[in-house]
């Protein structure tokens, strides 16, 4: 079935066969979301299984990102009127003093796939920068990565801009990266931590309704 020759090329990191297989899903009267769900996410879902099991390393899962990312190009357009959409918004972004993007882009690659809108700053954003896009954008969620124990303190002196200009009531502040963990997100009063992306587009998916809901209050 096509289905699963489409989990397939994402699970190989087959970009050019991920996209000549959702043309023709999509031809063969199958609908955009069915595509997303049963096929490319369903691709992405047994690649994060072997992530967790350790089977495969991060260059693979950027690549069957990239695969997945490239059916999504000829699903997406199909889906802008669709009422299942998020309206969702996310400004996200690596900390201060680190260059370090993997992460961050591949949380994008996956977090995109639910309809999510997404504002990434990129590297070594400030707090002022952080804090002013937050401002400007009004996110329901701000996603900060680090990925060395030299940086990681940023992520605080963030979350102390946002206090300190009064926009950090209902902004849900999620941070990750290697050195982090849920203690230290904890101490610096963050929300959530998240130990992969694959835990973070679950977590999404599961309770991104109620988000939004609780900003719009």
């Amino acid at each position: 079935m096509v289905f699963q020759a489409i989990i397939k090329s994402i699970a190989t990191g087959d970009a050019e066969q991920s996209m000549v297989l959702t043309q023709r899903a999509l031809a063969q009267g199958f609908s955009a979301e069915s595509v997303l769900e049963k096929g490319l996410i369903a691709g992405m879902d047994r690649v994060a299984e072997k992530f967790r099991e350790q089977r495969v390393m991060v260059p693979e899962v950027l690549m069957a990102s990239r695969a997945m990312h490239a059916g999504l190009s000829l699903v997406e357009p199909l889906l802008e009127s669709s009422e299942k959409k998020s309206t969702g918004k996310i400004v996200m972004g690596t900390v201060a003093g680190d260059l370090h993007d993997i992460g961050l882009s591949l949380v994008k690659m996956l977090v995109m796939a639910t309809g999510i809108e997404i504002i990434n700053l990129g590297v070594d954003v400030t707090p002022k920068k952080f804090a002013s896009a937050v401002r400007k954008e009004k996110p329901h969620i701000l996603m900060m990565s680090a990925l060395l124990t030299t940086t990681m303190t940023m992520m605080k002196d963030v979350i102390d801009e946002l206090e300190s200009l009064g926009i950090r009531k209902n902004l849900v502040v999620i941070v990750g990266g290697a050195p982090v963990d849920a203690g230290f997100a904890k101490r610096i009063g963050a929300d959530y931590y998240f130990e992969d992306a694959f835990e973070v587009r679950a977590f999404l998916v599961e309770n991104l309704t109620k988000l939004i809901s609780k900003k719009s209050r």
